[in-house]
């Protein structure tokens, strides 16, 4: 075998070709994320939220996929409760606010669950309807509604809110029902 012959050219093509197949998988990898990418993105106005200030207004969906706005509620108190189907206090005291909800709902009181960083809707149902708690659903698969409310862990965060969206109380992690319930009535501005 003769060493000494000329090494072999290799075509310009060849070479691109490795470079064209990378960029083509890219483009179509990044064009399958935009074309399946959830057009229900929450929108959230900066926060962070804080007792004595206004919170921080968003829109997003429910559970059955209508638009729903924090500022739809003005004129009402509201709890924004933070959960997830992960969190196992939450599933706890899901059931303590329903029951708050019916109390309080004469009085105006409006109950949003906020699902925390979850985007299964059908599992969100499933889990809610497990525990007979009907209050209104609501995605955050961002987390940045949560954000928004300084929600990172430690879930869940109950948010009150005065009849014109302002914070009165944040209350986080676990707690027993009786200090969800003396939020309520101070929210509610019932007596005991």
């Amino acid at each position: 075998m003769d060493m000494s012959a000329a090494p072999r050219a290799v075509p310009a093509w060849s070479l691109a070709l490795p470079v064209a197949v990378v960029l083509l998988a890219t483009s179509a990898a990044a064009g399958f994320v935009i074309l399946n990418a959830s057009p229900k993105t929450p929108t959230v106005a900066a926060g962070p939220a804080q007792v004595g200030a206004k919170a921080p207004g968003f829109s997003t969906w429910d559970l059955n996929g209508n638009r729903v706005s924090l500022g739809d509620f003005r004129g009402k108190p509201v709890l924004l409760t933070f959960w997830a189907t992960w969190c196992t206090a939450c599933q706890d005291e899901l059931p303590a606010l329903q029951q708050i909800a019916d109390t309080y709902r004469a009085a105006g009181l409006t109950v949003l669950a906020v699902d925390y960083r979850e985007s299964d809707t059908a599992r969100m149902t499933q889990f809610l309807t497990g525990l007979r708690v009907h209050l209104e659903g609501l995605i955050d698969p961002q987390g940045s509604i949560a954000s928004a409310y300084g929600v990172d862990i430690g879930l869940p965060v109950n948010v009150w809110l005065d009849r014109k969206l302002v914070v009165s109380q944040i209350i986080t992690g676990a707690v027993p029902d009786t200090t969800l319930q003396s939020a309520a009535m101070r929210l509610v501005g019932a007596t005991s």
